[in-house]
């Protein structure tokens, strides 16, 4: 209980940022930064109750407003998420995937079928959904999540991956330019931190 008031207590503190570049393309990308740290020390975890993953899952056409999330489900979605971000910041620096990080996206990517199949209904004809049933919500969520997070590691883009440039930001983006902000907020706190650190030198002479 204490770390869920926590949770709505940082999130009130500071309002969390739009999403990063590259996160409108790439749902992964969105989903490893749903973990914010915010500066002073707070901290605010989007999917921190099962009511919260499920807003988030809904938003974003994973799931249905009254899937009724539970903590299990929700961990399951937590857990992901830190191995989705290790694989990104294993790509960044250019080091080898971590073998855990790789077996939790593969077995994500065959607990459910992420393809859409198609369907006939004599009132609507042929239409595509998904196969799942309603018990596997999660399950689906976590294979399409996944499929996302392999599709972006594997493209062209994923040289364009980087994580955001202003302390203690922990969001990736897809960096356009010479951009390594992920929001206008941390563009201008990190240029306010560089004018405060060039007004702190002592001057020569």
């Amino acid at each position: 209980m204490r770390l869920v008031k926590e949770t709505v207590e940082t999130a009130t503190a500071e309002p969390a940022p739009p999403p990063a570049p590259g996160a409108e393309q790439y749902v992964a990308l969105d989903f490893a930064n749903s973990a914010l740290a915010l500066p002073g020390g707070q901290f605010t975890d989007l999917l921190g109750t099962p009511a919260d993953a499920n807003r988030w899952l809904t938003e974003r056409d994973l799931a249905p407003a009254d899937a009724g999330l539970q903590e299990m489900c929700t961990a399951q979605l937590r857990t992901l998420r830190e191995q989705i971000r290790s694989l990104l910041a294993a790509r960044l620096a250019g080091y080898a995937p971590p073998a855990s990080a790789l077996s939790a996206l593969n077995e994500a990517l065959t607990r459910a079928p992420a393809a859409s199949l198609l369907h006939w209904d004599p009132a609507r004809g042929l239409y595509r959904a998904a196969s799942h049933p309603t018990t596997q919500i999660v399950e689906h969520a976590l294979a399409t999540l996944a499929a996302d997070t392999a599709d972006l590691l594997t493209s062209p883009e994923a040289d364009r991956l980087t994580a955001c440039g202003s302390p203690p930001c922990n969001r990736y983006l897809l960096r356009h330019g010479r951009r390594h902000w992920c929001s206008t907020r941390c563009g201008d706190r990190a240029r306010a931190a560089r004018a405060y650190a060039r007004r702190a030198q002592p001057k020569a002479g």
